[in-house]
């Protein structure tokens, strides 16, 4: 049966295929250092350290979303041949509202021009279009299609509510991309101050929910907070194409969390080809920033703020056991009908490991009564940048605060009142 569409957002917004009026953007384009300014994590995570280890090259991040448009410069020769599985079709490697742009370019864009600047930009990606709205076969076949087309990541800047009795297909596929060796990251939702409702697919066992936190490296007030929740990113003000691709927008949501989460995994595999995706998840676990006060994993930001750097730069993190996967572990739950590939042994390719399989038969077909209509967590919530306006989005104290969250000694933060959650450090 239809369900009513619930907005994944703080902010009282439309639907993902008419999000709101992004007309313009940017009143003149920016130059490329005006929008490297803009992406004020990236100074915070040592992008231009991490670049000269590793820039993604040779992993796949699928983008299940609202489609990729190709042509925007920065995503020029970065984007793979999609599918479109959405209910209303139109074409995989097209965005009529720049949702999934936006965060393929967080991924994978090349500093052209005034293009956003990807923090994985030797990444290809693959566009599987499933918005505005899907079902849970649809879920299913998506991330399957994802995984048999040799996605070792999976990005999805998406969240709606649902529960596991209504989600059996979608299960089943993340069950299906775990033990073909692939790493599913989902954004936990912007509910936080509006009933932090359960959302999906996050929820689901072996998906990697993720937070966001802002300039300061406090998690945000509308982040949602949950046991699940195992990791978080920057996901406030930070750039993105505004609809139909026409221009940069400042957006605000765990959408951008998730795509820069997705990032980060991409950039450890390509330098460790031979890890298995239970040992890339583990290392960024291992090395994330931990909140500074509180239990870990934090409902808020789970085991900490991602830190690809502490793995490329600094040599940090133990990648453990090939075999075992490092949240259903802690959670207690079984990861022996999970296998995951072998080889932990590093190797200059692993493309065969990870070539296309068929796609399962089981619970691969049928109807479901979980026919949500699911928004992008983040496009939503863009706001339009003007001018000079822009200017205000990184300001020297904020850029000076997010870089103490990613510096070696961290300068603990003092955590805001509840329920907002902690600060982070170490």
């Amino acid at each position: 049966m239809p369900r009513p569409v619930r907005r994944a957002l703080h902010s009282a917004l439309p639907l993902l295929g008419a999000l709101a009026v992004l007309a313009g953007g940017f009143t003149t384009p920016a130059a490329a250092e005006d929008m490297r300014a803009r992406q004020w994590y990236l100074d915070s995570m040592r992008a231009d350290d991490i670049w000269k280890v590793s820039r993604g090259e040779g992993v796949t991040v699928a983008v299940l979303d609202s489609g990729v448009d190709s042509s925007v410069p920065e995503l020029n020769g970065q984007v793979l041949k999609g599918v479109d599985m959405s209910v209303r079709p139109l074409d995989a490697n097209q965005d009529q509202d720049g949702h999934g742009t936006g965060m393929a370019a967080l991924i994978a864009g090349k500093a052209v021009g005034e293009g956003i600047h990807g923090l994985a930009p030797g990444v290809k990606i693959l566009p599987v279009r499933t918005a505005p709205d899907t079902t849970d076969r649809l879920w299913g076949k998506a991330i399957r299609y994802a995984v048999d087309n040799g996605a070792r990541v999976i990005n999805i800047s998406m969240a709606g509510p649902g529960n596991l009795e209504n989600s059996p297909l979608t299960e089943a596929a993340v069950k299906y991309a775990l033990s073909k060796g692939s790493l599913i990251f989902a954004g936990s939702g912007n509910d936080g101050e509006d009933g932090n409702l359960t959302n999906f697919p996050a929820a689901i066992p072996g998906v990697v929910s993720v937070g966001a936190i802002d300039q300061s490296g406090t998690v945000t007030k509308w982040s949602n907070s949950a046991s699940n929740v195992a990791l978080a990113a920057p996901g406030d003000e930070i750039p993105g194409r505004c609809r139909k691709s026409e221009g940069f927008c400042a957006t605000t949501g765990t959408s951008a969390a998730t795509a820069i989460v997705s990032a980060s995994a991409a950039l450890i595999w390509a330098k460790h080809p031979g890890w298995t995706n239970n040992q890339v998840l583990r290392v960024m676990m291992d090395t994330a920033g931990k909140p500074t006060t509180g239990k870990v994993p934090s409902i808020y930001i789970g085991y900490g703020i991602v830190r690809p750097r502490k793995v490329l730069v600094d040599g940090e993190g133990d990648p453990g056991p090939a075999d075992v996967n490092p949240l259903l572990a802690a959670a207690g739950a079984s990861t022996s009908k999970q296998p995951s590939p072998q080889p932990s042994q590093e190797k200059k390719s692993d493309s065969k490991a990870h070539a296309p399989a068929p796609e399962k038969t089981e619970n691969a077909s049928g109807s479901s009564g979980n026919t949500g209509l699911w928004i992008g967590i983040g496009a939503g919530a863009a706001v339009v940048v003007a001018g000079a306006a822009t200017a205000a989005l990184v300001r020297q104290r904020k850029r000076a605060a997010a870089q103490a969250m990613y510096a070696d000694p961290y300068s603990p933060t003092a955590p805001p009142p509840p329920p907002y959650g902690p600060g982070c450090g170490q």
